[in-house]
């Protein structure tokens, strides 16, 4: 049992609080001193039960300084070490903190995987098993500063090694020097990087492109939603950037600046989803860390937690998650401690909500808790009067990444793009993009580079739009088709003499719709 006193600092105090319990009998493990004045402690006692903490707690009231005894779950060094834990884990680079002597103090799981070992054996093991040709420490005390880009070679890959020494003291000279941490990027990934720095310029609701006007429709409405610190349900089919949307709500309102955690429900099993979001005391279970761990919902304290795929969430979850929406508290797993904690809550899902709840596969209670503000993100199919604009975007990203000149789309290979179904939506067509970027050798992407597999054809009139008059639909209809067959048809002869009308006709159509450039 972990116990917190609110207290005077005096001297003497901690001596009073401890006697009490050497005359009870029972063991102080392990103790703490915090608060901004050094007015609380914190005491580890691993064998105090319930009942006795009932009779000592008037007992340690009374003493002279103390104000509160209270229960909790974690010490301070408990929650910074799983804290620091929770951070180094969501590194992808491998991440290595190394002492004087070449040795390895700590290391997060990447840095384990690529030295070929579980992370609770890395430390302890000396680098010059793995970098026999570099002496790191003589490096550190060498030059005594940050070392970026250091090129060296590890288990047959090649890495730039970013280097941060550490000092004992305060002062940063050599004699201070208490070793480094290294953290390792690969080399042939740097380009990735380097673009994923370059999406990360533009922020928020700025790095959503907007050029269909349906699309921007729903961003001005996302705009006037991000404020509300109220839940959010976000609705859309895969691909159409729904945690994309979620993020830029995140950013736009008064938590901007307080963390953002996601969590894709689906596919994860129910133990595991269940810590996951609200992690587990100490000995929870079998396997379980003695120290327990933290939740995301923790981890996210004063900011937004992200759910996705939350129609896939099990029974026990969506209770959990209904009691926590409600008052904001929760328990951890293996826990009869309740944490209480203010947390905005988004979600997404591709299913139907209403639908699930009528079939009991989603409690009504929650989905109308969810529901206090919702968004639905339209699919890729009902936002082509935009695609080029957007299809142009996503090959300089492509050509950036790949370090390539910026190509051009063909008539042809916009039409095509014009034409397809996308069941992937936008993040099918960055893809395509790229792969089509990385294929063409030339300055014009044509229709032959563009990968599109012939999956999820749409049927019959799904995705056109039957609200307007009946010219209007029959113009849409008019466009899809001819978008469709233009790339098997390239000129106006071509497709009037597979559709049986004058060459004429197909032209001004043609030019009407914008499917193709001047003959």
């Amino acid at each position: 049992m972990r116990l917190k006193f609110h207290c005077q600092n005096r001297i003497g105090i901690l001596r009073d609080i401890v006697a009490q319990f050497a005359d009870y009998g029972v063991n102080v493990a392990r103790g703490e001193v915090g608060g901004d004045h050094g007015n609380t402690i914190y005491l580890y006692l691993p064998q105090l039960l319930n009942a006795q903490l009932a009779t000592l707690k008037p007992v340690l009231e009374q003493i002279p300084g103390v104000f509160g005894v209270k229960r909790v779950s974690l010490m301070p060094s408990e929650r910074r070490h799983l804290e620091l834990d929770a951070l180094l884990s969501s590194l992808s680079d491998p991440v290595m903190s190394i002492d004087m002597e070449g040795h390895i103090v700590a290391a997060n799981r990447a840095a384990g995987q690529m030295l070929g070992v579980r992370v609770d054996e890395v430390p302890g093991l000396s680098l010059d098993r793995y970098l026999p040709d570099l002496d790191l420490p003589a490096l550190i005390r060498r030059n005594n500063a940050r070392v970026n880009g250091l090129r060296l070679k590890l288990k047959e890959a090649t890495y730039l090694a970013d280097i941060s020494p550490l000092h004992s003291e305060k002062d940063d000279d050599v004699a201070s020097l208490a070793g480094a941490v290294v953290t390792l990027h690969r080399a042939d990934r740097i380009g990735k990087r380097i673009y994923q720095v370059q999406r990360q310029e533009l922020r928020g609701f700025d790095a959503l492109f907007q050029a269909s006007p349906r699309l921007a429709a729903v961003i001005r409405e996302a705009r006037r939603m991000a404020p509300l610190d109220a839940p959010l349900l976000i609705q859309g089919e895969t691909g159409t950037g729904k945690e994309l949307l979620a993020r830029a709500c995140h950013l736009a309102s008064s938590r901007g600046q307080a963390p953002f955690m996601a969590l894709n429900c689906a596919g994860l099993p129910e133990s595991m989803a269940e810590t996951e979001l609200f992690g587990y005391a100490p000995g929870a279970f079998e396997g379980a860390r003695p120290e327990g761990k933290l939740g995301l919902l923790e981890l996210t304290a004063g900011g937004t937690i992200f759910l996705d795929e939350v129609g896939e969430m099990s029974p026990r979850l969506q209770v959990k998650l209904l009691r926590f929406l409600q008052d904001g508290g929760f328990r951890r797993v293996g826990s009869d401690e309740e944490t209480y904690l203010d947390v905005r809550v988004i979600c997404a899902t591709q299913q139907d909500l209403p639908a699930l709840c009528a079939e009991g596969g989603f409690r009504e209670d929650l989905y109308h808790r969810l529901n206090v503000l919702s968004l639905t993100v339209p699919p890729l199919r009902d936002c082509l009067d935009g695609i080029e604009p957007l299809a142009e975007h996503f090959l300089d990203r492509a050509a950036r990444q790949i370090g390539r000149p910026l190509p051009r789309l063909s008539a042809e290979a916009l039409a095509r793009l014009a034409g397809y179904h996308w069941p992937g939506n936008v993040r099918q067509l960055e893809n395509v993009l790229f792969q089509a970027a990385s294929l063409c050798e030339g300055e014009v992407i044509e229709a032959g580079h563009l990968r599109l597999p012939a999956v999820g054809k749409r049927q019959g009139l799904d995705g056109i739009d039957l609200e307007g008059p009946l010219t209007e639909i029959l113009g849409e209809v008019e466009r899809r088709v001819l978008a469709a067959l233009y790339p098997q048809y390239p000129s106006s002869r071509q497709l009037g003499k597979r559709l049986g009308v004058s060459h004429t006709t197909i032209a001004n159509k043609l030019k009407r719709h914008g499917i193709a450039g001047e003959e």
